[in-house]
């Protein structure tokens, strides 16, 4: 790319390049007149993203560069796709209005091309962390940037949603941080350049990056940004003193800001600290395998997708946060609980805080504007309907019979006086922006009215001063008029000539009359010729006090905004409860996980009309029933019933109804699955590979108070191996004192239903069927005991699998059935003796013919000897020979 020491650049490019070189990794959009315009790499990569038509221009020197633009007023349409696509964007505007430079070097003489120019300048960076565009963002969810700092000890982690202000930090080890990531799901991630290697050892390569200098991850550094934000002697207030690299994360944070150019800031309040010890331990395998936030298939449901009934964004977001942070305290749950009991006891509080929740808008998102000045007029008017909406729901929750709600009616704050000045200042429906105009309610400034009365109204107020002097001086034939020279006048005949008062100024003489001035005229005069323009800057200035006052409310407004948030979530379980019969589940300190009838909440809403979810109960603790082995057929119901377990003790820990007849629940302090088969190729990680990582994962973090569902495990490898893996993961879950954890274990390996002989809390279970008349009915029903059966061949039948796979699958099925009956007492597998053995299990479980010979059975079997040509038979004797020596002749 060309530089700006290029002599050959026109000046305008030499602007450009002057300007790109302060933010070189960023894409420009430099404004031109009516369009934004790249140039050169940033064209090129603007024009792919965005489907816009890639073009050459002369810049001057002696080869074209590539240019690509798009209308200004397009800007909302096209900067969310960049940004989206994990672009950072340089906004470049015109610091000048270019008609008012034109006549500002009018006549000069001496002034060079650059002189001439426009001025130019970057007003905002733009980047997938830092963004405040309704455009941009998605109202139901976090716009989080994420600052990591490697600590000698351990690692910080800092979050920011510059849309909402609001602002988190922790530390902990690599894993924890790395959970936290998984949680979040920052848009953009900052980090120590010298630490690339180290970022992406431990937390991958899935995230937007932004590499910052090492002096900005120094304890001094991040320590004087956030004392100079908050204007705090120290962060002691905050709780997060003691947190040096979580501290560090946060002022990296800070740095980066005013790299970007945020520095209308004021609504970043406070500084939390994320305690790891308050929150259920999900990791991203889980989140992902039960379908939390989003599922699987892009026609599936996610469990998000089917509680949220939130009404207000700030509710929906807050959902999304309670999802992936599970209550570990049974007050707190008790008490959510609670508020969502009243919610069912009491259907008028119900439905009036319903109603007034869906006037409230994104009020956390809208006083996030005012603090940065980007609020628009409508905004202001949805505030002033939030606010008004707050004050019936506020009274409603004082008088509340529940302690909870009594307390967030205490915290509401009114905001009174701001409201009433939004209603004084604003108009009810004003244009969505201030530039446009009628703005500024009628009757708050005089001025202004007055103004709008000229405008509006010049010529009946010129035809009253006509009327008004020819009345005072009987002059009948007076006419007021308007030329370029001296402005208005008013004319009189020579008839009348001597009755014109002395106060009056003679300005022309005609043939056939005079005109003249007056003091009055001249005023009016002054109004009138720039009354619309004085019109917007006046509107502009009394909208700008307007936001200015309104910045001192940004703290009580966030409050607000929170307690709402926590009233629509809440609201939002009650009616997610009522409508798909949920109950109160009884959530305690003990170990017991009880529940009966248990439905998955997502499948149950996608069942075929007419069908309904057969519900199965679900008994573990630690002391009788610890481990459930399932066993089963392919399809009866394995995975949905460890799934719908899981979901069950997750609703009820962030305090929602639960789907069952009756549930107890013994606090969890981690939920892990490990269910369905994928893969990482991006990274050379196999299927099996993937399925040890997160099995591995699990077993060095588990413990006896947490869930653990495993789902077919061990299937990507052999037989004799993955039967190996299971047993012992199972093994080790029961006997390990720090592990014995809760756990549900499907398996399609039978042979572990004979660990329950031999280990007293493992107790087998199978998800029955019924067959009649060679089909199979699934009737997905939990019942005591083992499973042999699989009915592979069927599901591949009922998939569409072609018939004469299917039959060939039976005949191949029945054959090895049989060898395998033939070998008798010696080749049964001794179960007690891998019981007993414990370590270094040895196991000949099937006694199976040569493979090879067994292919080459197949291959005899399938010939049709009748229609075999000579040829045709060698050919078929020489790839025989082939399968037998391992060699290519």
């Amino acid at each position: 790319m060309s530089t700006t020491k290029d002599k050959g650049l026109t000046p305008m490019m030499r602007q450009f390049f002057s300007l790109k070189a302060k933010h070189p990794d960023a894409l420009m959009l430099f404004r031109c007149g009516d369009f934004y315009e790249t140039y050169c790499d940033d064209a090129i990569e603007a024009s792919r993203i965005l489907g816009i038509t890639l073009t050459k221009r002369n810049n001057g020197a002696s080869v074209g560069s590539e240019m690509a633009g798009f209308p200004h007023h397009a800007l909302d349409t096209y900067l969310p796709k960049l940004i989206r696509a994990g672009k950072r964007v340089a906004i470049c505007d015109q610091l000048e209005d270019p008609k008012k430079k034109r006549e500002a070097i009018k006549g000069k003489k001496g002034l060079t091309e650059m002189d001439k120019m426009v001025k130019r300048g970057i007003t905002e960076l733009v980047t997938p962390g830092v963004a405040m565009s309704d455009n941009v963002l998605n109202y139901k969810e976090n716009n989080f940037l994420a600052a990591v700092h490697f600590g000698k000890t351990s690692c910080g982690v800092s979050f920011l949603d510059i849309s909402t202000g609001e602002f988190l930090t922790g530390q902990g080890s690599y894993d924890y941080v790395e959970k936290l990531l998984g949680n979040f799901s920052p848009k953009e991630v900052l980090y120590d350049r010298d630490r690339k290697a180290d970022f992406e050892r431990y937390f991958g390569t899935r995230y937007c990056v932004f590499e910052l200098d090492d002096w900005v991850f120094t304890d001094q550094s991040a320590r004087q940004k956030l004392l100079k934000h908050f204007g705090t002697k120290n962060l002691k207030g905050f709780g997060v003193d003691y947190l040096k690299d979580g501290v560090i994360a946060a002022g990296a944070i800070m740095q980066y800001l005013e790299i970007t150019q945020h520095t209308h800031i004021n609504h970043i309040t406070s500084l939390k600290r994320l305690e790891e010890e308050k929150y259920v331990r999900l990791d991203k395998f889980t989140i992902r395998s039960l379908e939390l936030l989003q599922p699987m298939q892009d026609d599936g449901t996610s469990l998000l997708g089917v509680i949220d009934r939130t009404v207000t964004p700030m509710g929906g977001r807050l959902l999304r946060r309670w999802m992936v942070f599970p209550l570990k305290d049974v007050r707190q749950i008790a008490d959510r609980q609670d508020v969502v009991d009243y919610f069912f006891k009491q259907p008028d509080f119900r439905h009036l805080v319903d109603e007034q929740l869906h006037r409230v808008g994104d009020l956390e998102r809208i006083i996030s504007k005012v603090a940065v000045g980007r609020v628009s007029p409508r905004e202001v008017v949805q505030l002033k309907h939030a606010l008004m909406a707050v004050q019936p729901i506020k009274t409603a929750c004082l008088y509340a019979e529940n302690a909870s709600l009594r307390r967030l009616g205490e915290q509401l704050n009114l905001c009174e006086s701001l409201r009433d000045r939004i209603e004084k200042e604003i108009q009810p429906d004003p244009p969505l922006l201030v530039n446009k105009g009628n703005v500024i309610a009628h009757g708050y400034s005089q001025e202004l009215d007055d103004l709008r009365s000229i405008s509006r109204n010049g010529k009946d107020y010129l035809l009253h001063i006509q009327q008004d002097e020819s009345e005072k001086t009987g002059i009948t034939s007076l006419k007021v008029g308007f030329n370029n020279v001296f402005g208005y006048y008013l004319e009189v005949r020579n008839t009348f000539k001597d009755k014109v008062p002395e106060t009056w100024i003679r300005k022309q003489t005609l043939a056939q009359a005079e005109r003249y001035i007056t003091p009055e005229l001249k005023e009016y005069e002054e109004k009138i010729l720039g009354a619309d323009e004085k019109i917007l800057d006046l509107e502009v200035r009394l909208y700008s006090e307007l936001i200015v006052a309104m910045q001192e409310f940004i703290p009580q407004i966030q409050i607000n905004a929170n307690l709402l948030a926590h009233i629509d979530c809440l609201l939002g379980f009650a009616k997610v409860s009522e409508d798909n019969l949920y109950v109160r589940p009884e959530v305690d300190e003990g170990d017991v996980i009880d529940i009966l009838q248990g439905r998955h909440p997502v499948i149950e809403t996608q069942m075929p009309l007419g069908e309904r979810y057969v519900p199965n109960d679900v008994y573990l603790d630690t002391e009788k029933q610890q481990v459930m082995m399932i066993t089963g057929p392919n399809m009866a119901g394995k995975s949905a019933l460890l799934r719908q377990t899981a979901l069950i003790v997750l609703l009820a820990q962030i305090g929602c109804f639960v789907p069952a007849e009756r549930a107890k629940i013994g606090l969890v302090d981690k939920i892990f699955t490990r269910v369905g088969a994928s893969d990482n190729l991006s990274l050379g990680e196999s299927t099996f590979m993937v399925e040890m990582t997160e099995a591995a994962d699990i077993l060095n973090n588990v413990s006896p108070r947490s869930l653990v569902l495993f789902d077919e495990l061990g299937r990507g490898t052999s037989t004799y191996d993955g039967i190996s893996i299971a047993w012992a993961i199972v093994e080790y879950l029961h006997e390990h004192p720090k592990a014995r954890a809760r756990t549900l274990f499907a398996t399609h390996y039978h042979e572990l239903n004979e660990m329950e002989k031999n280990f007293p809390r493992i107790k087998n279970y199978n998800v029955s069927v019924k067959e009649v008349d060679g089909k199979v009915i699934f009737l997905r029903k939990l019942v005591r005991g083992g499973s042999e059966h699989s009915f592979g061949i069927h599901v591949a039948e009922i998939a569409g699998m072609p018939r004469s796979i299917v039959k060939r699958s039976q005949v191949i099925l029945k054959q090895l059935e049989a060898d395998n009956a033939s070998v008798g007492s010696a080749g049964k597998p001794n179960t007690e003796r891998l019981a007993d053995s414990r370590e270094g299990m040895q196991m000949s479980i099937f006694q199976l013919d040569d493979p090879v010979l067994s292919q080459v059975r197949d291959e005899i079997l399938g010939l049709d000897i009748n229609n075999l040509t000579p040829v045709e038979a060698l050919n078929k004797l020489n790839e025989i020979k082939k399968i037998v020596t391992g060699k290519s002749q």
